[in-house]
């Protein structure tokens, strides 16, 4: 690694190879056929083979090149295990980047990672691909300051031959990279949220909007890039549930895009 640059762009630059890698994991295990869908808390809360060993490969990559790192992964499995992360490329345009002062002094041990191995389980399973993205997002003191974020599908409905998968990333003070920024057409207020977790509080919120349009798909880092990229003018998810493993790498990319985060006090 380039060990003049500083901690966090180190570990965001080995966190944009693993999440590189995990996309071609993601991708292999959906040609495969056997997803190993198993059930953690009913119908709605799935796993499959992919959750695991995406987490369990980026954890053990992580932990090998920094071991006073904190990695807190989605998916409560055992440690250790696949090799298939543990050798990764790194992002020579991360490493090159000029890391904002106040970041510039993270030190390993005070960094968290907050890991999504596999953001829109549930629309894998149902072949509902561009729903679905690896999360890895870095905060520092209590604050989403990096993050990454791939999808491994991206340009899967272009046709045989197509080039799939994009990583997009970002820093707070550096900007975000990866993506193609755009305003929503017409001044018009479309508004994504939630495909199956949908309640009468979040349709309430939704409804206050007054959205010209509402999108309902999965994925948490699906549904930011819908913001960035100019398909949704907001995302709102009145309702609990979300988690930081979710939230983390979007937030951070959102503020580093210039965009805003809020959170809903109920």
């Amino acid at each position: 690694m380039a060990a003049s640059a500083p901690v966090l762009l180190r570990v965001l630059s080995a966190a944009y190879g693993a999440a590189e890698r995990a996309g071609e994991i993601i991708r292999r295990i959906m040609s495969e056929g056997d997803l190993g869908i198993v059930e953690k808390n009913g119908a709605l809360d799935l796993q499959t083979k992919a959750d695991r060993l995406v987490q369990q490969s980026i954890v053990g990559y992580l932990a090998r090149h920094f071991p006073a790192l904190k990695v807190i992964g989605e998916e409560e499995v055992e440690a250790g295990g696949s090799p298939e992360l543990l050798e990764g490329s790194l992002s020579d345009e991360i490493l090159q980047q000029t890391c904002p002062e106040e970041l510039s002094k993270a030190q390993e041990n005070e960094l968290i990672v907050w890991l999504d191995p596999l953001d829109g389980t549930k629309e894998y399973t149902e072949g509902l691909l561009d729903h679905v993205t690896v999360l890895i997002g870095l905060a520092y003191q209590g604050k989403a300051v990096a993050g990454v974020i791939n999808q491994p599908f991206y340009n899967y409905k272009a046709g045989k031959g197509a080039q799939l998968g994009r990583t997009v990333w970002g820093v707070l003070g550096i900007g975000g990279f990866g993506f193609h920024p755009a305003a929503i057409p017409g001044g018009k207020c479309i508004v994504v949220t939630t495909r199956s977790h949908s309640n009468k509080l979040v349709n309430d919120c939704v409804d206050a909007m007054m959205p010209d349009k509402v999108v309902r798909v999965g994925g948490a880092g699906n549904k930011v890039l819908q913001l960035i990229e100019g398909q949704a003018s907001a995302y709102v998810f009145a309702s609990p549930g979300t988690k930081k493993w979710d939230t983390c790498a979007p937030e951070a990319i959102l503020h580093a895009f210039g965009a805003a985060c809020v959170e809903i006090v109920f």
